[in-house]
């Protein structure tokens, strides 16, 4: 057994220079006006650029944790030949907890785009022919973006400056539109609140500051890791962000008189929805969050008793 470089298959370097080659071959694909293989080879690219900024952060995100010899690989120390990776929708979800911009859309529409893949691959189905370009390019240059993000990288990095104007010209025109989609939704929502008889307004208010996303049961479609506090844009009425936890630390540890330890943890959360029980405005994602100006990220700090390994019993 010998310690070697990580295996090629969970390496980030070759993964990303993979998934650039992938990538000119689909914009090769798109100059010709063939806009099924655009689509194939652009899906294949994004799912090794999502591994290879996961190996990035470290070579086993990557690894199949049912396949202790990938793990090994991993770690330099190649007992097998066989190297097996995670499959997608668990490369999409560890990449949520890495980039605030990954949310539950981005993955949704990485996952899907990737059944689209495999469905192409595998079945007598053609389901890159039904996608109008529209309805994919912006979104999928998007998720690139929010990956690249993690290695601190960017398209022109990718792509090289000169093919990187098109995917950023794209970019720049969604986000504007969601821009301007978020402020009308705001305005639409203030004057629906404001049409409303005075006292109408008022107790809504009243009722909303004495509760909390406890007393809303399905505000969110989000399945988060926690709820918190916001106000709201609209109508000014207290509103609720929900998000996932992107950091835990340890602040201080301090002992008691019965011999346990305490611990002081700060947690980190990325807002992905908002919701206002007051006027009802929503806002399904980061991006939208963002353009409406509320804080995108949030910490608490909370106390709580160390816990300590259990004996494994396998002496």
């Amino acid at each position: 057994m010998k310690t070697r470089d990580i295996h090629p298959a969970l390496s980030s370097e070759p993964l990303f220079q993979k998934a650039r080659a992938y990538i000119h071959r689909a914009l090769g694909r798109k100059s010709s006006g063939d806009l099924d293989e655009y689509q194939l080879w652009a899906s294949l690219a994004l799912e090794l650029l999502g591994k290879a900024a996961l190996s990035s952060v470290h070579p086993s995100l990557v690894a199949d944790p049912t396949h202790f010899q990938s793990l090994f690989a991993a770690s330099g120390i190649h007992i097998a030949t066989d190297v097996k990776t995670i499959a997608a929708h668990t490369l999409f979800e560890r990449l949520r907890h890495l980039s605030a911009g990954f949310d539950e859309s981005v993955k949704t529409f990485c996952n899907n785009i990737s059944q689209r893949r495999n469905a192409e691959l595998h079945s007598g189905e053609a389901p890159f022919r039904t996608m109008k370009l529209d309805a994919w390019e912006a979104r999928y240059w998007h998720a690139c973006q929010q990956i690249l993000d993690i290695m601190d990288s960017s398209l022109d990095e990718w792509l090289g400056a000169d093919k990187a104007k098109a995917p950023k010209d794209i970019l720049d025109h969604a986000q504007k539109a969601v821009a301007a989609a978020v402020t009308v939704r705001i305005e639409t929502a203030k004057i629906t609140f404001l049409a409303r008889k005075k006292k109408e307004q008022a107790d809504a208010l009243a009722e909303a500051s004495g509760k909390s996303a406890y007393h809303y049961r399905n505000l969110f479609k989000l399945m988060s890791d926690h709820e918190w506090e916001a106000t709201c844009p609209a109508c000014g009425g207290k509103a609720f962000l929900a998000g996932v936890q992107v950091s835990e630390e340890i602040s201080e540890t301090n002992p008691d008189e019965f011999g346990g330890v305490w611990e002081m943890v700060e947690k980190s959360f990325v807002a992905e929805e908002f919701h206002c029980p007051v006027c009802d405005l929503v806002l399904n994602s980061h991006d939208e969050i963002r353009a409406a100006g509320l804080p995108e990220d949030h910490s608490e700090t909370e106390e709580r008793e160390m816990e300590y390994e259990p004996e494994y019993g396998n002496e």
